[in-house]
């Protein structure tokens, strides 16, 4: 137990020396932001939020159980790489905000399909919703609800973990502040590009 706590204080040390988004906007001089997007390094653990070509702050994120790089099932835990972008935004999620991303997208059902690993029907109703510029179905053989979103109720924890412990169903988590940022800047269609 000391141990634990002695982890999560560490944890704490680290985050005090993190710069906010306003003070990260002030140190690059920028005015606003213009051409918002993201880029999810799931090797570095980071997200990293755009404005044009300027990188204005990084943060620290973990992703699925599951560490492979194709995401085949729902039930995988696998985070999904890919260009994708936001489709919906859930404030009132148990996970604090959930961005939630249009996986799986046509790029995805296309590939699922030559697989195997859905059929017509399935791919189909997934264009069909990409066309509409909708979020896809919430029940797809391939996934659904995968998304950026907060920790929820156990932020003080793992917020401070200073260790990556990736735990989610594919989506990706940052802490609670961090998501409550990129709420402020972030809209739907956002793109956001996800590398492994």
């Amino acid at each position: 137990m000391i141990f634990f706590a002695g982890l999560i204080l560490y944890g704490v040390i680290l985050n005090l020396r993190e710069v906010t988004l306003k003070e990260a906007v002030i140190e690059k001089g920028l005015k606003g932001f213009e051409n918002v997007h993201l880029v999810i390094d799931k090797t570095d653990y980071r997200i990293s939020l755009y404005s044009n070509k300027i990188l204005i702050k990084k943060y620290k994120a973990v992703f699925g159980k599951s560490s492979g790089t194709i995401k085949s099932s729902s039930d995988d835990n696998i985070t999904p790489i890919g260009d994708y972008k936001i489709c919906a935004i859930d404030t009132l999620n148990k996970y604090h905000k959930f961005f939630h991303l249009d996986y799986p997208n046509e790029r995805d059902a296309a590939e699922a399909l030559k697989q195997g690993y859905i059929f017509d029907d399935e791919f189909n109703t997934i264009t069909l919703a990409a066309k509409k510029n909708e979020c896809p179905p919430k029940e797809t053989k391939l996934g659904s609800e995968i998304g950026i979103h907060g920790i929820g109720t156990y932020n003080i924890i793992f917020k401070n973990l200073p260790f990556a412990f990736n735990w989610t169903n594919g989506s990706i988590a940052v802490s609670n502040e961090s998501i409550d940022e990129l709420y402020s800047v972030i809209k739907v269609g956002t793109p956001v590009k996800i590398i492994n």
